[in-house]
């Protein structure tokens, strides 16, 4: 059970493993009317779906796995163990014990860490270096069964939401083959979670997409834009306007204060008293460039931030945001 590429990798490890699979079970059957999953599938690109038409793999067509149709698709396929990854129901007790050894779930983060909710963004939003794949047996509650198997991964600097996540899914894929295999040959002993080390993190609020300059640091900025992306997109808001951020195109940096006074003479295209040359404010755009749509703003740190590649929200207005960028008055005009 479970969705797009990581269903995929589960699928391969499993057919790589040698075991039968008795029935793929897809996340989109519980999200999506019938129309709505045969558009989905008509003109969406679905690993998970290839796959299993090329295999030619039992598809479970069941609208919950809480439903009476999985739970006698269970008994009538005899299933030993029953695999999840990426699933967005909560799993009933009576459904997850039925098979003979038991559910397990492929969980992105190693556990008791960051439970929850797409780990793959909190680790790089908290700055975390390393981040790992857990297989643990599903309980009653949220990613807090015991452990049989878990795999480190490394977070590298620039990595964002997507590229950290694409690699959890191959050593998701290398983790569920050594379980298969294991399972068959060894006794694994399940590891109760620390829960004195245990955290958890929900959903994202769609507020905090939006850049806040005066109460964030460049390096807890940066670590956002990277970490939302692709699921969340960041906006700069400029008086009512708002500049979505190219999340590859950010750059952290830490100019001391004469190089930046110097960068914001440069940009700056009438006079200034004094007093505003000196001090350098969160959220002041010290350099823009139209040609290239980019703003360099002021962080709460006195750090900044480089932003090249915007684009302005709306999409009669986006083709003319580097116009947009050209015509700002700085420093007077300020990022919020």
């Amino acid at each position: 059970m479970g969705k797009g590429k990581m269903l995929a990798n589960m699928i391969e490890s499993a057919l790589e493993s040698g075991v039968e699979i008795a029935g793929v079970m897809r996340y989109e059957r519980t999200t999506l009317s019938p129309v709505k999953l045969f558009l989905h599938d008509l003109f969406k690109t679905s690993y998970d779906l290839t796959l299993i038409k090329q295999y030619k793999l039992p598809e479970i067509r069941c609208n919950s796995a809480n439903s009476e149709e999985f739970r006698d698709y269970i008994l009538k396929s005899n299933a030993d163990i029953l695999i999840v990854g990426t699933w967005r129901e909560k799993i009933k007790k009576e459904i997850f014990s039925m098979p003979k050894i038991g559910t397990v779930n492929i969980h992105p983060s190693l556990l008791p860490r960051y439970r929850g909710p797409n780990p793959y963004m909190q680790v790089i939003r908290r700055g975390e270096k390393k981040t790992g794949v857990t297989i643990h047996l599903m309980d009653e509650n949220w990613d807090t069964g015991a452990i049989l198997l878990q795999k480190e991964i490394d977070i590298l600097p620039d990595d964002t939401g997507k590229e950290l996540r694409e690699r959890t899914f191959v050593a998701a894929r290398e983790l569920t083959g050594e379980f298969l295999k294991k399972i068959q040959t060894e006794v694994i002993i399940p590891i109760q979670q620390n829960e004195s080390r245990a955290t958890y993190f929900g959903n994202i609020n769609e507020i905090e997409k939006m850049l806040d300059f005066k109460n964030k640091t460049a390096e807890e900025l940066y670590a956002t834009i990277r970490a939302f992306h692709p699921w969340l997109p960041c906006y700069i808001t400029i008086g009512k306007h708002f500049l979505r951020v190219n999340p590859y195109k950010v750059t952290l940096e830490n100019p001391p204060v004469s190089t930046l006074k110097e960068i914001m003479y440069k940009n700056i295209e009438s006079a200034i008293s004094e007093d505003k040359k000196e001090n350098f404010i969160p959220g002041q755009i010290v350099a823009k460039d139209g040609k290239t749509s980019s703003l360099t703003i002021v962080c709460k740190d006195g750090q900044t931030l480089k932003f090249e590649d915007l684009k302005l929200w709306g999409f009669f207005i986006r083709p003319f945001t580097g116009i947009f960028i050209k015509n700002l008055k700085i420093p007077e005009v300020y990022a919020q």
